[in-house]
């Protein structure tokens, strides 16, 4: 339960945050061309807001109920169109606008006024168009309005990386270091890899682990080539499904832990078979042990047996018997990988930072907008997934690192899902306001709100599939 609460917790502050600065991005553009906000909305209100701040009245509101009169009462102060305050100074926009937090975490709701949008305000739309409304601006003000939300969700992640790079730089273990090589999963495993491979090359561009997109290059790969055996190059041909035989396996590989004593545990096999720290135990019998996940097998099949162990000490190879106890266990501590492998440790200046940052923005949109081909697949349709996948990412225990890392990609894949040219979707918009600007030709209004509401009926269907994915797979 506590694993559950922390997960999301997590989500939803990092939902707040994308969709507060979504709708921002919108707000911030229609505020410059003088377009008048109506409401702004942290996540969506249908009949019961949570809190509102209405200006007009000066007030805080909770727990409000939300009725067709809403517009009229929210702007008690004055009528729309009233550009005077009782003292004669010009009312501020800011204060035209209500803002709220609703109560269905699904998103965010910038109402702009004279637009078409999931309100389907049909009311406001037949009366006579005011000079403050966004329908009576240029096709370009429109546009950069609707495009508003994804350049800011795109600027935030930047921000993010800008922040944790100068914060935490690059610091990790590369490929090549790594002698013992790699574990992997096992739809990797069926695809040709093999455990102790060290990735080498993916189509033939050379990969490290200071890319942080290694392990997505990897998988989206054709050819992987590998080190085996510490010797052999070999390629590996990766499967056109790849993508989708790892997705509900938690990471593609992991570095494999070497054999390395830290500590031994007096009164126990490890200190009677004369085991010291330092020692790297390399083979239990006749069976080799790169890394632990070998040993611990190998030890299981001699339990109170005596066993030949073959250590290397100093650089020396030393054979020792030990007798494992009734759980296969000799009793010692393992060395982390950080103390067995070098770790290469990279620090940014703040000035640095930028510009790493946004190579991090600009990679991370790039690979995960090639990735967007895989979802239009009979696979990829049937990979989605909904709140529960979102809050399978985050980790078990609160990590400030993870939580930002994450909410930086999501805030790059709202873009991306944003701009997809889906009517009720920003994209959709922005479609439509390009043919206009094209042909110079102004699509009826009666036509937007068709093709609104139809774009409305697929994402809520779209949504209810993705979520009901999500608890198919836990059944």
């Amino acid at each position: 339960m506590e694993i559950f609460l922390i997960k999301a917790a997590q989500l939803l502050l990092a939902l707040a945050l994308l969709v507060l600065v979504h709708e921002f991005g919108h707000y911030f553009f229609a505020r410059i061309f003088g377009i008048r906000v109506e409401k702004f909305y942290l996540f969506f209100n249908p009949y019961f807001s949570i809190l509102r701040y209405n200006p007009a009245r000066g007030r805080i509101e909770f727990g409000t109920w939300t009725d067709k009169q809403e517009r009229e009462r929210s702007l008690a102060c004055w009528q729309i169109g009233r550009d005077r305050e009782a003292d004669g100074k010009p009312v501020a926009e800011w204060r035209r606008t209500i803002y709220g937090i609703g109560w269905v975490p699904l998103g965010g709701y910038c109402k702009i006024a004279g637009m078409i949008d999931e309100s389907m305000d049909r009311e406001q739309m037949a009366k006579d168009p005011e000079p403050w409304e966004f329908r009576t601006r240029p096709a370009w003000q429109r546009l950069l309005v609707m495009v508003g939300g994804v350049v800011f969700n795109f600027l935030m992640a930047v921000a993010i990386y800008i922040g944790l790079v100068y914060s935490y730089g690059d610091k990790g273990i590369r490929f090549r270091d790594a002698y013992a090589g790699l574990d992997f999963v096992p739809a990797a495993i069926d695809a040709g890899f093999r455990p102790g491979d060290i990735p080498l090359m993916a189509d033939g561009q050379e990969i490290e682990t200071t890319d942080p997109d290694a392990a997505l290059k990897m998988a989206q790969a054709k050819v992987v080539s590998v080190l085996r055996g510490g010797k052999d190059t070999v390629d590996v041909a990766i499967p056109e499904q790849f993508m989708f035989d790892i997705n509900d396996q938690k990471g593609f590989f992991a570095f494999r832990l070497p054999v390395v004593v830290s500590a031994v545990v007096k009164g126990q096999p490890a200190a009677e078979a004369g085991l010291e720290p330092g020692d790297r135990i390399t083979a239990v019998g006749d069976s080799l042990t790169p890394s632990y996940s070998e040993l611990t097998s190998a030890l299981k099949a001699y339990a109170e047996k005596p066993v030949e162990l073959t250590v290397v000490r100093d650089g020396n190879e030393v054979r020792l018997s030990a007798t494992p106890s009734a759980d296969g266990i000799l009793g010692f501590n393992l060395t982390q990988l950080t103390d067995i492998y070098p770790v290469y440790s990279v620090e940014y200046s703040f000035l640095e930072s930028f510009p790493k940052g946004w190579d991090l923005g600009m990679t991370t949109l790039s690979n995960y907008a090639g990735s967007m081909k895989h979802v239009f697949s009979k696979r990829g349709v049937q990979s989605l997934g909904g709140f529960g996948t979102l809050g399978s990412l985050f980790p078990e225990r609160w990590n400030w690192y993870s939580f930002w890392y994450l909410t930086a990609f999501l805030s790059v894949a709202l873009a991306v899902m944003n701009i997809l040219p889906i009517p009720a979707l920003d994209g959709g918009h922005v479609l439509f306001l390009l043919y206009e600007m094209v042909t110079r030709r102004k699509l009826s209004e009666k036509f937007m709100e068709y093709v609104q509401f139809a774009g409305m009926m697929f994402l809520l269907l779209l949504m209810l599939y993705v979520n009901f994915n999500d608890v198919f797979r836990l059944l």
